[in-house]
């Protein structure tokens, strides 16, 4: 048996605190790492911790553009393992988009290997590509080495990385940064790195310049797909004063002629961060439910570069107006919106102007300036220390080589010596005279370095060189030291700096070309929807369980036509490609159907509810062609009633648009084109009431008002026509009838009428 043992019974200890301070305390945690470590960049340099990190470890394993490429999966590894402690697939893909000339405008690591492509592809596993950095990345961290920036320590207190670059160009602006934070967020376009530079040069001749003067040196984004900003000039001026906006991109195109008239359109730049593969399934799309119908095929052909070719459907289509459709159904144009919430000195989150962003590139490259070279004069003052030391040498060396070669304490030995004596040079150890204690002329920097010198140093060419290296030396601490008393000159220096940039990687250069044109807004996009379609004769026929087709032709409307089994034909009518036809359905909802998009005649059709979200239990009331300008009547089965405007009932969307107001159990009976000044109505008690139209109100939509009264039943059929005409029907025989002396049929609206006259049709309808 065990025995048990009295162990001291450790109480849990607790901490109350109210749940919404504690999930507020710890949300602001969360809220604030991500906003200031992951999601904003730095506006002074432009990048975010995990491009750093990646730059910064990449320089340590020694990736210069001239050297060696190494494996990714080193270099990620490398980054996670001593810097940024979170998933290396994610770092990789960092690293990769830092790679893609495509996303970014000035690459920062050179590729070698499957880095992704425009189509949307991504890039290889890390084991099969390779990396380096490229030479404009060097220029980001040009100056690390001379106490440029801050250090701090890594994740684990082991290694130390730089809290910023020094950034030798405005790195933020140059390659863009887009980033989604918690309760704010960041999008800022890449921009031609030239232009940037020359709007630094005018801050800094004149550090009040306007916002009008600046974007007149960077007039917009320079997105590295190129393409063509059509936003207006004004609008950009102000999208850069307020950091919020928007630039519209088009794609680049032109006519390829054919010969014999014949043409195609081919496009060679498309929109930033528009995959080219879901672009053209998009413009696939368009031909499929000919939402475009002057487009008839669409190839790519792209190789290295882009090329897509689009063809028409007729050499008469006009090449602006497809291309303005073009526009508005897909992402051959976009709208880039620019949120330029940047971090000011890695700590507060600020949506900035152009200038703002600009200023403060500048300030940190001052103060960069101002650290490297009060770093140079540091390590001046050292050498300067250790030349004196070496020239007193050079001055005394006898007496040097008799303290090194017979003093059992030499160091103490030179630091005690006071130069400049004559002293007898010993001959042999006994001759050897000790320094007497005393304060020396050497310190102790000097003696080390004096007993550290190479004898070939003796040389007696040695010391001119380290009186002429002392002087030069001299001359450049005081040059570094009026630099550093003067704002103006450090200002000077920045300028010379950004135009050896500009000089490097500006328009000058072929990755500094500018790659995004401007041009004005044309107004080829606003085409009326017949223009965009050949107008043909088409004979439209639906049957009964809604199925619908168009042939070709005015086909005569008594021509017998096959329908499925159990099916017949109910809508038979002329009509033409370029014409709209308004399906009514019983829930009161009209819906829109282009008659170029109906399926051809040549089989059974196609059901309606595949084209438009006519529900099931919805049978169709009605289908006719709209006609611009025309009043028609709406009315339900209830008796209720209004006339609306033709240009209301036409549904953008397959949902339709609701019209008429119907309630549970109650339909839509009728759809009329109103003609005339009387509305006649029948019941299903077969009561027939004439009152004047002027007395139906013109709505948009809604239930309506009351046009018969009935005690029992409910409406079966009305028509509008000319009172002084006549009312005129079809009798059972199917001979028409008028009857012209309507008084007895005539009363105020809503009441409830006489009965219909002898020969009116047993069916209760006019028509």
């Amino acid at each position: 048996m065990t025995e048990k043992t009295d162990a001291p019974k450790i109480e849990p200890t607790e901490h109350s605190e109210p749940l919404r301070r504690a999930i507020g305390e710890r949300y602001l945690t969360y809220a604030l790492s991500t906003i200031m470590h992951r999601a904003l960049p730095d506006a002074r340099d432009g990048l975010k911790p995990v491009h750093r990190r990646i730059l910064y470890a990449m320089r340590e394993l020694r990736l210069s553009p001239t050297g060696g490429f190494r494996k990714s999966a080193k270099i990620s590894g490398d980054v996670m393992g001593n810097y940024h402690p979170h998933g290396d697939a994610a770092i990789y893909d960092a690293m990769a988009r830092l790679a893609q000339d495509f996303n970014v405008r000035y690459p920062l690591v050179d590729g070698q290997g499957n880095f992704g492509n425009i189509d949307g592809d991504n890039p290889a596993a890390s084991r099969y590509t390779e990396a380096r950095l490229t030479a404009i990345a060097e220029t980001l961290m040009e100056g690390l080495a001379e106490n440029a920036v801050d250090f701090r320590p890594n994740y684990d207190g082991t290694l130390e990385e730089p809290v910023v670059m020094p950034a030798a160009f405005p790195n933020l602006l140059a390659n863009g940064s887009s980033g989604i934070a918690v309760g704010m967020a960041t999008n800022i376009p890449p921009h031609n790195l030239h232009e940037l530079i020359d709007a630094c040069q005018l801050m800094l001749n004149d550090p009040e310049a306007s916002d009008d003067e600046i974007v007149r040196l960077v007039p917009g984004p320079d997105f590295p797909t190129g393409g063509v900003i059509v936003e207006p000039r004004e609008t950009i001026l102000e999208t850069y004063r307020t950091g919020r906006g928007a630039f519209r991109l088009r794609a680049r195109w032109a006519v390829e002629d054919l010969g014999r008239g014949a043409w195609q359109i081919v496009v060679t730049e498309i929109p930033y961060q528009v995959q080219k593969s879901k672009l053209i399934e998009r413009l696939a799309e368009l031909i499929q439910t000919k939402k475009v119908p002057i487009l008839a095929d669409v190839r790519d052909e792209s190789a290295e570069d882009v090329r897509i070719v689009l063809e028409p459907r007729s050499r008469t289509v006009d090449p602006d107006m497809l291309m303005g459709m073009l526009f508005r159904n897909s992402d051959l144009e976009i709208r880039f919106n620019l949120n330029m919430n940047v971090l000011i000195d890695g700590r507060v989150p600020k949506v900035c102007s152009l200038k703002e962003v600009l200023r403060a590139f500048l300030d940190h490259r001052r103060d960069v300036l101002q650290r490297r070279s009060q770093h140079r004069i540091d390590k001046i003052d050292h050498r300067l220390e250790i030349l004196e030391g070496f020239i007193i040498t050079f001055l005394n060396l006898d007496r040097v080589i008799d303290i090194i070669r017979y003093d059992s304490e030499p160091k103490a030995a030179l630091m005690a010596e006071v130069w400049g004596r004559k002293h007898k040079r010993a001959t042999s150890e006994d001759d050897y005279v000790p320094p007497k204690p005393g304060k020396g002329e050497l310190s102790e920097v000097q003696a080390e370095a004096i007993l550290n010198m190479r004898l070939r140093s003796l040389r007696k060419l040695e010391e001119m060189e380290l009186i002429a290296e002392r002087d030069a030396l001299r001359d450049e601490r005081a040059d570094l030291a009026a630099l550093l008393a003067d704002a103006g000159l450090q200002w000077a220096r920045i300028g010379r700096d950004l135009a050896e940039v500009q000089k490097l990687f500006g328009k000058g250069t072929a990755m500094g070309k500018r790659r995004s044109d401007f041009a004005d807004r044309t107004d080829a996009e606003e085409v009326p929807f017949e223009a965009m379609i050949e107008r043909e004769p088409i004979t439209v026929i639906c049957s009964k369980m809604g199925w619908i087709r168009a042939m070709k032709g005015h086909v005569a409307l008594e021509t017998e036509v096959k329908f499925k089994d159990g099916d017949e034909g109910r809508f038979i009518f002329h009509a033409e490609t370029t014409d709209k036809i308004l399906l009514i359905g019983a829930n009161g909802r009209f819906y829109t159907l282009i008659g170029a998009n109906l399926p051809g005649g040549r089989g059974m059709g196609e059901p309606v509810r595949l084209m438009v979200d006519l529900p099931n239990d919805s049978e169709i009331v009605d289908l006719m062609i709209w006609r611009g300008g025309e009043k028609l009547l709406v009315a339900s089965t209830a008796g209720d009633g209004f006339v609306v405007a033709s240009e209301e009932v036409v549904a953008q969307t397959r949902a339709g648009k609701q019209v008429l107001t119907v309630r549970e159990g109650v339909k839509t009976a009728l759809c009329r084109r109103v003609s005339g000044d009387s509305v006649a109505v029948v019941g299903e008690n077969r009561k027939l009431l004439v009152f004047p139209l002027i007395q139906l109100p013109e709505m948009a939509k809604g239930k309506g008002v009351r046009l018969q009264k009935y005690k029992d039943g409910g409406l079966s059929d009305a028509i509008t026509f000319t009172l002084a005409s006549g009312l005129s029907w079809k009798d059972p025989a199917g001979r028409t009838r008028l009857e012209t002396d309507l008084a007895q049929w005539q009363g105020m609206r809503a009441s409830t009428g006489a009965m219909a006259p002898r020969g009116f049709p047993r069916d209760n309808r006019f028509t």
